[in-house]
């Protein structure tokens, strides 16, 4: 018996999350089903990160274990001619069998995308959100300085979020803008890397942050919500479909 590691990509649209639930389409469980085919065993995956419905992913983490042959590296090929085109196993490898995906990481980097111009394109529904206004690009990154550091997230987690701590780390917070297009809209990147991520929370601390471009919130004012614990003191939380799972990486091993 070996555990295998597998990075996953995937375009969340058609997914109910990432995690496995009956009935309903998962990518979890769409990896789950095509291992047990290629088995012939009943295959348990342990996932490092869960991700919403409609969120994506350029490199989420699964762990199994497995009696089969196949060289560790060569899971990625044999397990993606099974899979839809909207998930591939981007890297696997063979890890100790102690080594569980939730465990020693050493952080996790998020991005969110935001579509500023006045008409949303077609083809970027999937992958961002769309702002009807141009945003400060300047103001936004003034107040992304005064996320990082230690922090207690309150004002920016859902009520929802399981975790009783909610002090985490934020290690580098900055937003980008491209060149608009010919249409003038831009792609504005919020891109985050933190120890660790309550529910919502990168989508209400890219909600804030869009309010701070469309001049609603000053940016001194993020150290005044951080100080209130209190998450109606934010911006709203942004829809699903612009965040995307970067990077996890571990203690343990790095390529």
């Amino acid at each position: 018996m070996k555990r295998i590691f597998l990075r996953t990509a995937y375009d969340g649209t058609a997914y109910c999350g990432s995690q496995i639930q009956p009935e309903l389409p998962t990518v979890e469980g769409t990896l789950a089903n095509v291992l047990s085919e290629l088995s012939d065993e009943n295959v348990l995956l342990t996932g490092a990160s869960r991700t919403d419905a409609g969120v994506h992913a350029y490199g989420n983490v699964y762990v199994f274990d497995t009696k089969l042959s196949i060289p560790p590296d060569r899971f990625k090929y044999a397990i993606n001619t099974k899979l839809p085109p909207d998930i591939r196993v981007v890297e696997s490898m063979e890890v100790p069998a102690d080594f569980h995906p939730r465990h020693s990481v050493i952080n996790k980097t998020y991005e969110y995308h935001i579509d500023d111009g006045f008409i949303e394109l077609p083809f970027k529904e999937r992958y961002s959100a769309h702002v009807r206004q141009k945003l400060d690009i300047e103001a936004m990154n003034e107040a992304a300085v005064l996320f990082i550091g230690e922090h207690d997230f309150t004002s920016f987690c859902s009520a929802k979020t399981e975790k009783e701590d909610h002090v985490r780390i934020i290690y580098n917070l900055n937003v980008t803008a491209s060149s608009p297009s010919v249409y003038d809209n831009r792609d504005i990147v919020i891109s985050i890397t933190g120890n660790g991520f309550l529910y919502n929370m990168v989508r209400i601390i890219a909600g804030t942050l869009a309010e701070v471009g469309k001049g609603k919130i000053k940016p001194a004012e993020i150290s005044e919500i951080l100080s209130a614990r209190d998450r109606t003191k934010a911006g709203p939380t942004l829809p699903p479909n612009g965040l995307f799972l970067l990077k996890i990486r571990y203690e343990d091993f790095e390529k």
